[in-house]
C-alpha cells in the first residue's frame, strides 16, 4: 500500500476535524483528524459518510 500524504485538517468550532489525503497512485482519502489510520477511500461510501457527518453537524465548517 502506498503512503498517504495528508493535508492540514479542516476544523470548525466544537466539530470534528477532517483531513484529506492522496497517495502516489492518485487515490483520495478522507479521515477524521487524529484517526488517520481509520480512513475512507475516495468513493461513493466516502462521499456518503461525509454528507452524513455534515448533516450531523460534525463538519458544518465545510459548507
Amino acid at each position: 500500500m502506498s503512503d498517504i500524504t495528508w493535508e492540514e485538517p479542516f476544523c470548525g468550532e466544537g466539530a470534528s476535524c477532517f483531513r484529506l489525503g492522496t497517495d502516489q497512485d492518485g487515490n483520495g482519502y478522507v479521515a477524521v483528524a487524529g484517526s488517520e489510520e481509520t480512513y475512507l477511500l475516495d468513493s461513493r461510501e466516502a462521499l456518503r459518510q461525509m454528507i452524513l457527518d455534515i448533516k450531523a453537524g460534525k463538519a458544518d465548517h465545510l459548507l
